[in-house]
């Protein structure tokens, strides 16, 4: 306090000094262009509800406690989302309370339950004869006067009751219409009408730079406005959907609140923060509501999300792997395996395709291709567009519905030991692959790397690889991969089709000049 109070001290003594050296005219000059929020919280702010959740705990039951402001559901989703790790123990107790569940970036019990009880216009109010423990706090919007509320799937996750409380203070139980976890979306009902609902806008027209506003619930704070401006579009987080990103300030319980334009409009749900302490640090990120309004609308159809598939695992397209096989730029998706029997296997899509488009629309990255299958209506006829030895070929495809993943099990049975074979200008040493090896691994042809050096080497080929293709030409044998490794230009980088394990992708080397043999 004494260090606060002398800064404050010296703070007011410069400002005292330097006033007279001001001129008149620039200290009267008014503050231009800033802008003025209160219409637009006034707009949107009655449609903007406070959502805590409970569960169900035995009658000896009990929670360690927690910081204050901060339930174990709060630290345990820091600790999770932004280190991998579990919540450490937190030793005492506290008077909020908290426990156990992981709800996302929950915000404290006591604040959350501000609005029920005694202040009028209660509605299904939660049963106090049950032995329930606040798990969380978050937030939400109102999608219809008819009582829709869309929030974060991680905010009601593991809940077993969910209560909702306007601005008024009224407060609702909630029914779970359903959760979307690959895109972080929920929605629930309340049973009331003629409520205040928000304006939907469109993210597609989101600008970097523009202003916008979060309100939301930190820390329990119910009706919290934040602003900021947009930082970047399409920002992909390895998630299914790309974020807005912004430097609007959002902290635990901000998540499931809107994302609001100068419009008023909402543009995106509030969902993740980048943090390396569990508290904001100038980044968030927003689900963009165009997909969310997607997800939303069949939730409330069906209670659940229906997905296309093709069944391939893709990988990014580097640079080096567009200048080896001579594709004009680093875009698409590369695949690098096809499940047996799916529709990409059907239709004809090889591992080491590259997907360039689909229906026609580009696929710039690879995280691209599965949000536009994703939104395909299974049973669909499409078109994907593939990159192969040089040349693009337009292959039919028919979307299949997504299933749970599937991991291909291989035969574990070892070859026997191979000859040794002197090194080339790649700094690889093949042999033959057999043919019961062949048929388990579904290759045809194809070399076994047996040992590496140099080039092969520094860019991480393992013995044990397999070699499927050396630029556009298909191996079949160990001769041939000689053969044609022989004839290689040092000057120019060459992609090898490379298998190891389930995964096939195409790694980019340089072949070494001069002799290569020993």
């Amino acid at each position: 306090m004494t260090i606060f109070t002398v800064r404050k001290f010296l703070a007011a003594a410069v400002v005292a000094v330097c006033l007279p050296l001001v001129p008149h005219a620039a200290s009267a000059a008014p503050a231009a262009n800033l802008p003025d929020f209160t219409d637009l919280v006034d707009k949107v702010g009655p449609a903007v509800v406070n959502i805590r959740t409970t569960t169900r705990v035995s009658s000896g039951g009990s929670a360690h406690g927690s910081a204050p402001g901060l339930d174990d559901g709060d630290m345990s989703e820091f600790f999770r989302r932004f280190f991998g790790i579990p919540m450490p123990q937190q030793p005492g107790g506290s008077p909020h309370g908290g426990g156990g569940g992981d709800n996302g970036d929950n915000g404290s019990s006591n604040g959350g339950s501000g609005g029920s009880g005694g202040n009028g216009g209660s509605q299904d109010a939660p049963d106090n004869s049950d032995s329930e423990q606040s798990s969380g706090v978050g937030s939400g919007f109102i999608l219809s006067q008819d009582g829709y509320v869309m929030t974060n799937a991680h905010v009601v996750d593991d809940a077993d009751n969910i209560y909702v409380t306007l601005t008024d203070k009224r407060e609702f139980k909630a029914k779970l219409i359903g959760v979307d976890d690959r895109t972080d979306v929920a929605v629930v009902k309340i049973n009331a009408s003629n409520l205040p609902a928000v304006t939907i806008g469109d993210s597609t027209k989101v600008r970097v730079g523009e202003w916008v506003v979060a309100i939301g619930s930190p820390f329990g704070l119910e009706n919290t406005v934040t602003a900021g401006i947009v930082s970047a579009k399409g920002r992909d987080t390895g998630d299914y959907l790309p974020f807005i990103q912004t430097d609007v300030p959002v902290n635990p319980g901000n998540s499931g609140g809107p994302l609001i334009n100068m419009q008023g409009e909402v543009i995106g749900i509030n969902s993740q923060i980048y943090s390396r302490t569990g508290g904001f640090m100038g980044i968030s990120f927003a689900i963009p509501i165009d997909e969310a309004m997607r997800v939303a609308d069949q939730l409330k159809t069906t209670g659940k999300v229906t997905r296309g598939r093709i069944a391939v695992a893709i990988g990014e397209v580097t640079k080096d792997v567009a200048d080896s096989l001579g594709l004009p730029t680093a875009q698409g998706a590369l695949v690098s395996s096809v499940e047996p029997g799916g529709p990409a296997d059907k239709a004809g899509v090889q591992p080491g395709d590259i997907i360039l488009k689909f229906n026609g629309h580009s696929v710039d990255t690879a995280t691209d291709l599965p949000r536009m299958v994703g939104d395909t209506k299974p049973g669909t006829k499409s078109t994907i567009t593939v990159w192969r030895k040089g040349q693009t070929r337009d292959l039919p495809v028919t979307i299949a519905e997504m299933q749970p993943d599937k991991t291909a099990k291989l035969d574990e049975k070892q070859a026997p030991p191979p000859k040794q074979r002197a090194t080339n200008a790649l700094g690889i040493a093949v042999s033959d692959i057999p043919a019961d090896q062949q048929k388990t691994l579904k290759v045809h042809g194809g070399v076994q790397v047996d040992q590496v050096d140099g080039p092969a080497a520094r860019v991480g080929l393992q013995k044990g690889d397999l070699i499927l293709r050396v630029g556009d030409t298909d191996i079949a044998n160990a001769k041939q991969f000689d053969d044609v490794t022989a004839h290689l230009d040092p000057q120019k980088m060459v992609a090898l089709l490379v298998r190891r394990g389930d995964n096939t992708q195409f790694v980019p080397l340089r072949p070494r000049s001069g002799s290569a043999q020993k």
